[in-house]
């Protein structure tokens, strides 16, 4: 692999497989990061870590690095933020009871969510969606949307979003999860970096983003994703600075879920930007 420091590294770590919300597993995941140029990879399922072994051995197998990866739902602000972990010890007892007491409440929250869909018509929601989760602990609002495509209610997983599962829609239901805290401590408990995720994607007043990337970095967060999926060039500009203002490492993933449905492949981001530490520099040493 090229040297840590250099952010001219393909690096991919914010991908998801079957054991959440993607749709292929970590053994097809693997090769296809490989084939797309990916140097570094990270499987980082939302809050679960049940993949971590497959995608290692996959990984492997390829003879491309790994590091380990999740990515935890926080509550902060009354928004739902998410929190990436990577390079962690997956084995470690804080982080797995943490991550078992996040994914406790979605099955409530899936029931609800069905409950408010039949409101308006569409019955059935829990079931057909369970039929794309597997796990009632992993169930999620893309699952729901995946329903309601195959049920030709919407034409694509965007529309099912638009109309029925963002706030003060008929589906959308907020669930409480983790403190932002708790994901950060659980993370670095394990000897992991705390990595903020595509934080453009919150919408934060100017004020509330302050506070968060104050009080994230006050709990002993370390990086925020700066080159991701869902960043415009203007938003990756934005949040490199924000990374040399707070002291941040930056890190860069495509928080692909499925070939049908994500906009952005494994491994064909833009770099980082050159003035700013990468992620992987300070994880040279939990690269596998």
């Amino acid at each position: 692999m090229k040297t840590t420091l250099n952010t001219q590294l393909n690096a991919d770590l914010h991908c998801h497989s079957v054991v959440s919300d993607g749709t292929l597993t970590p053994e097809v995941l693997a090769p296809r990061a490989k084939a797309n140029g990916v140097e570094l990879w990270s499987l980082t399922d939302h809050d679960e870590i049940g993949g971590q072994d497959r995608a290692l051995a996959a990984a492997r197998a390829l003879s491309m690095p790994y590091l380990t990866g999740t990515e935890i739902s926080v509550t902060f602000a009354g928004h739902t933020v998410h929190i990436v972990g990577l390079g962690f010890d997956h084995h470690n007892s804080n982080l797995t009871q943490g991550l078992r007491q996040t994914r406790g409440g979605r099955e409530e929250r899936a029931r609800e969510m069905s409950d408010g869909l039949a409101k308006v018509g569409i019955h059935g929601a829990y079931e057909g969606a369970l039929k794309f989760a597997g796990n009632p602990e992993l169930i999620s609002r893309t699952h729901f949307a995946r329903f309601l495509v195959e049920s030709a209610v919407c034409q694509d997983t965007s529309e099912v979003f638009r109309r029925f599962l963002t706030e003060n829609k008929p589906g959308f239901v907020p669930h409480r999860w983790a403190s932002l805290k708790e994901a950060v401590q659980w993370i670095t408990q394990a000897q992991g970096i705390a990595v903020i995720a595509h934080p453009a994607r919150y919408r934060f007043t100017p004020n509330e983003e302050y506070a968060l990337f104050t009080e994230f970095k006050n709990h002993g967060g370390q990086a925020v994703e700066v080159v991701t999926g869902s960043h415009t060039a203007a938003e990756a500009q934005r949040y490199a600075s924000t990374a040399l203002e707070f002291g941040l490492a930056a890190s860069r993933g495509s928080d692909f879920h499925s070939p049908d449905e994500s906009h952005t492949d494994l491994g064909s981001l833009p770099f980082l930007p050159s003035k700013l530490t990468p992620v992987w520099a300070l994880l040279a040493d939990r690269i596998q």
